[in-house]
Parts: structure tokens; C-alpha cells; sequence
């Protein structure tokens, strides 16, 4: 979880944002991600009704991708970002890790 998001958004909305969420392939499909996310969700709601976080659009982000969407995660309506920064339409970008959609979730504070 960052203390600071580098995403102009977020910063100015003071949304906590998960970052570099990882799972080793051995350790997928076993609950892992699921946890972590519940546990940093928690935290989250301490602090914001709502988490956000940014996700690369390559297949290699597939997984992370759905099990976000099956949780509740919507994004943020802003479009494709390249370093956090707006990719407007006709611009060419590398498709890397930089290349991210933006996502938020409402919490449920009763947690």
C-alpha cells in the first residue's frame, strides 16, 4: 500500500493505492492475492472510502485484471495512462509495464 500515489487522482482525492501486488506462479490459484487484498483493503478503509490501484494491459496482467473486476474493482474513467500521465487519443506509447488502466473500489467501512 502507498503512502503517496504518484497518480494526480489519487493524490488529490488522498485514495490509498495498492501497488506492485505479486504472486509467484507456484503460489497462484491458492488464495494468495485474494488475502492480500482483503488484508490491504482493511487498511484502506481506515484511512478512505475508497482504494485504487493500476493495472498493465498486456496478457501478462490477465490474472490481476480479472480477480481486480471480480472484486469490485471499476476503472476510474480517465482512459489508458502512460508514467501515471494521460495517453491522449492518436498518440503512440510502448505497451511495457508503464502502460497502465486505473482502477477504483468503494470499501465497505464496516469491515
Amino acid at each position: 500500500m502507498k503512502n503517496g500515489s504518484k497518480y494526480p487522482p489519487f493524490t488529490e482525492q488522498c485514495i490509498p493505492e495498492v501497488s506492485d501486488l505479486n504472486v509467484l506462479q507456484r503460489y497462484r490459484r491458492l488464495g494468495v492475492a485474494t488475502n492480500l487484498l482483503d488484508y490491504l483493503e482493511r487498511i484502506a478503509a481506515r484511512r478512505s472510502p475508497t482504494v485504487g490501484l493500476g493495472v498493465g494491459l498486456y496478457a501478462d496482467y490477465g490474472a490481476a485484471q480479472r480477480i481486480y473486476v471480480r472484486r469490485g474493482y471499476l476503472p476510474d474513467g480517465r482512459g489508458v495512462m502512460y508514467a501515471n500521465q494521460p495517453v491522449s487519443a492518436g498518440r503512440t506509447v510502448a505497451l511495457d509495464d508503464n502502460t497502465t488502466l486505473m482502477f477504483t473500489k468503494q470499501l465497505d467501512l464496516d469491515r
